[in-house]
């Protein structure tokens, strides 16, 4: 699993992904905002129409965001039928464990397919204290195995684990029914997600958990770079990109 926000970048990474997830990060990504606390259902569902439009092979799911499910399992259903109605996604992900595992109870058995998102949650950023790693002391630990064990007996097809201990994601791995999705987990789970610009080396400061398979962010600015330089020389355009009568 990886993220995509736009329909282009979705048709790239589409061939290669199971699942590609319209992440709330899209409020830091795209929009610059400090966290994913202020974004709206009008991003997600602009953005999950876009990204569904560029796949055909990847199930898409859409980030349910903050404050759009939390009031109430009724709340959770509107809100949800509302993103898979005008995106097209195949399900929608939502973050939270044991207190949250009736409003995915709730939902799957109204047939919208849930993605759980236990851990590390941003969206509870405020309330964690920041984006350290979870489950250092025994009893979070505890704590954090007992969500995952909600949320897939909830009905949660997958789950994502989210910046705990490795040993916590080894054992949820281990011990539930759901496919478990890792980011900044373990090795032992069933699959990965991360967000695709850290990955692909956009932003200079990444989370330690996150490997950098390319570098974009300086090809693209040496792209920039020469280009800028072509035309203030006025090497560009040439005789390639101009138009001119046919002899």
């Amino acid at each position: 699993m990886l993220t995509a926000y736009t329909m282009r970048m979705a048709q790239l990474l589409d061939p290669h992904c199971d699942m590609l997830l319209v992440g709330d990060s899209l409020g830091q990504v795209i929009y610059g905002l400090p966290s994913t606390i202020p974004v709206t259902m009008e991003m997600m569902c602009a953005h999950g129409a876009a990204v569904v439009r560029g796949s055909w092979h990847a199930l898409v799911a859409v980030d349910m965001p903050f404050g759009s499910y939390e009031a109430s399992p009724a709340q959770a259903f509107e809100s949800a039928a509302r993103i898979m109605k005008e995106t097209g996604c195949a399900a929608v992900k939502l973050e939270g464990g044991e207190a949250i595992a009736p409003t995915i109870e709730f939902l799957t058995h109204r047939g919208i397919p849930v993605i759980g998102h236990i851990g590390l949650t941003p969206q509870a950023v405020n309330i964690l204290g920041g984006y350290g790693a979870r489950g250092r002391e025994q009893c979070e630990a505890e704590k954090i195995v007992a969500d995952a064990r909600a949320v897939d007996e909830a009905g949660a097809f997958s789950i994502v684990v989210e910046g705990v201990m490795e040993g916590i994601a080894s054992d949820i791995a281990r011990t539930t029914g759901a496919p478990v999705i890792g980011i900044g987990a373990s090795a032992d789970c069933d699959g990965q997600v991360l967000v695709t610009d850290d990955m692909l080396g956009m932003f200079e400061r990444t989370p330690r958990f996150v490997k950098r398979y390319d570098d974009l962010a300086e090809r693209i600015g040496n792209a920039a770079r020469a280009y800028a330089q072509e035309v203030r020389s006025r090497t560009f355009p040439t005789a390639d990109q101009t138009y001119r009568p046919k002899s």
